[in-house]
């Protein structure tokens, strides 16, 4: 029986943040034994994955960010080209694999945080704790006892909302000859692609380099494409609407993250809570991710270094998952489309508007954006809220 004060189960973003933050306490803090158990290589890890959030200067993982900016630009539908420079933020690109290299260095200097391979089977809150049922990569079985449990597995299926939809995407880091791309400057959100009748489309560019970018297409809709679909979307908006030569496709990234407005559960046992996007870190009108997580991981942090009850706080105001279901429910009914983030970018300052996806503003500042939405279509997909049932999702 292994024992902690602390279990992390799943090394994703939430998983391996956490532990992060609790392998070196500042002076003064408690000294916390952890435990951090990671499933084998296979099928439970989740692929290579892109992670993009703002914040103001440095930030605890620049070591790991891939590129940033400051420079950020939006084509609206009808092809007007708006940039905007966001300073105090930075955007900021981390690729998964390079986040774990920088955390896995962290845990090897620590001598508070053991790592194992193991897949968790079942997670038992009991007494004064919980423990953890696994197997290790040879089969072995694996028994843990902590005092607390942090799950952040995705969950096998989504909780019932009454409005959910898909953000999928596929992505090509891709290579050129020349100097083409402008590294000083992101394409955020390009809405000159092929709109859908339910949600929006966009594409965007995150150049690294002179010679090297990542081209992407992201939709908002109900249904997943083919993969077949989604190479002929892609190559569309590099070669049609961005005008771009043949490129070398280093690697590819796809990827699909649900919207929804269902609340998810933050604690399944007394000393056993979930954190990340299955806690609903996830923004749902966004599916930004990132910045939620590291919000709510600090407070965890400071609470268990602190003696406090660690239970992890909502990842979104109440007010933002209140305003996230209106946008969902008129993204999902037609009502709203590109032409309205259009809008958004057009009258609303950059630097505010990613405050506002990020639920950093004000109610005067949220008051302000929303003068600038089409108001009958959002009031009365407000309204149709008080009487839409809420249902499970499938999994896509």
């Amino acid at each position: 029986m292994l024992r902690a004060d602390v279990a992390i189960v799943g090394a994703g973003a939430a998983g391996l943040s956490l532990a992060y933050l609790l392998s070196d306490p500042p002076p003064g803090r408690r000294r916390l034994s952890v435990l951090l158990i990671d499933a084998p290589p296979g099928p439970l890890r989740p692929p290579l994955r892109t992670w993009c959030f703002w914040e103001p200067g440095r930030g605890w993982y620049d070591d790991a960010v891939t590129a940033s900016w400051q420079n950020l630009r939006v084509h609206t539908r009808a092809g007007q080209s708006l940039t905007s420079h966001i300073a105090p933020l930075r955007y900021k690109m981390i690729r998964s694999d390079d986040f774990e290299n920088l955390i896995a260095h962290s845990l090897q200097q620590s001598d508070n945080v053991q790592c194992i391979e193991a897949t968790a089977e079942a997670v038992e809150g009991i007494a004064g704790g919980a423990l953890i049922h696994g197997r290790t990569a040879d089969g072995q079985p694996l028994n843990a006892r902590a005092r607390w449990v942090f799950d952040s597995r995705p969950l096998g299926s989504l909780p019932a909302g009454r409005t959910t939809l898909l953000q999928h995407f596929h992505g090509r880091f891709v290579e050129s000859d020349q100097p083409i791309f402008d590294p000083g400057t992101a394409e955020l959100m390009d809405f000159r692609t092929p709109q859908p009748a339910q949600g929006l489309s966009f594409g965007y560019v995150l150049p690294t380099s002179p010679t090297h970018a990542l081209v992407e297409y992201t939709e908002f809709s109900p249904q997943l494409l083919s993969r077949q679909a989604y190479e002929a979307v892609l190559s569309h908006y590099t070669r049609d609407v961005l005008g771009l030569p043949d490129l070398k496709v280093v690697s590819t990234e796809t990827g699909v993250i649900p919207m929804t407005d269902a609340p998810f559960t933050r604690q399944t046992a007394p000393s056993v809570f979930r954190i990340g996007a299955a806690a609903g870190a996830t923004r749902p009108s966004t599916g930004y991710t990132f910045a939620a997580i590291q919000r709510q991981i600090q407070t965890v942090a400071n609470a268990l270094l602190s003696g406090r009850n660690p239970r992890p706080p909502a990842a979104h105001s109440a007010r933002s998952r209140a305003m996230d279901a209106v946008m969902l429910r008129a993204l999902d009914s037609g009502r709203v489309g590109a032409d309205f983030f259009s809008r958004l970018f057009t009258h609303v300052p950059m630097e505010r508007l990613l405050r506002f996806l990020d639920g950093r503003t004000c109610l005067h500042e949220d008051l302000a954006v929303g003068i600038r939405t089409p108001v009958l279509p959002m009031l009365r997909s407000a309204a149709e809220l008080l009487y839409l049932p809420r249902r499970p999702f499938p999994r896509p």
